[in-house]
């Protein structure tokens, strides 16, 4: 009986999740790969947007210097921003990491075709920046 419930739950999970994906990849999704304008260093970062459950997640995948080249960096893999969940017209709420800051941040993401706004806010203190997706 017991064995019976959980594979029930492990099937309804299952569906649960393939309704949620579509909602997820939708025109005005962050899942992808976007583009960071250059930090302080001049360093930009591909950020990779994936499904985490019913909301997205994402990490840093890769950075690369003002000329292009691949660069290591200490944020390499690190999570950007979680939990987002769709709150309306190409806009996600949930949470976002800055490494230059070393805080996490309540944040939002406005997708608009190409472009995404990511902000995040400490009290009534924001501050955004506009990335582009990459193909």
């Amino acid at each position: 009986m017991l064995v019976r419930m959980i594979e029930n739950l492990k099937i309804y999970l299952t569906c649960a999740c393939v309704a949620v994906m579509p909602a997820l990849a939708g025109a005005d999704t962050p899942l992808g790969t976007w583009l960071t304008p250059p930090d302080a260093k001049g360093i930009v970062a591909h950020i990779e947007a994936r499904p985490c459950g019913a909301a997205a997640c994402g990490v840093i995948a890769r950075t690369f210097d003002g000329q292009g080249r691949r660069v290591e960096t200490p944020n390499l893999g690190v999570r950007v921003f979680w939990d987002m969940t769709p709150a309306g017209t190409g806009v996600w709420k949930g949470h976002a990491f800055v490494p230059a800051h070393n805080r996490t941040y309540k944040g939002t993401m406005q997708v608009r075709g190409d472009r995404m706004t990511v902000k995040g806010c400490l009290g009534p203190v924001c501050q955004s920046q506009v990335w582009a997706r990459v193909n």
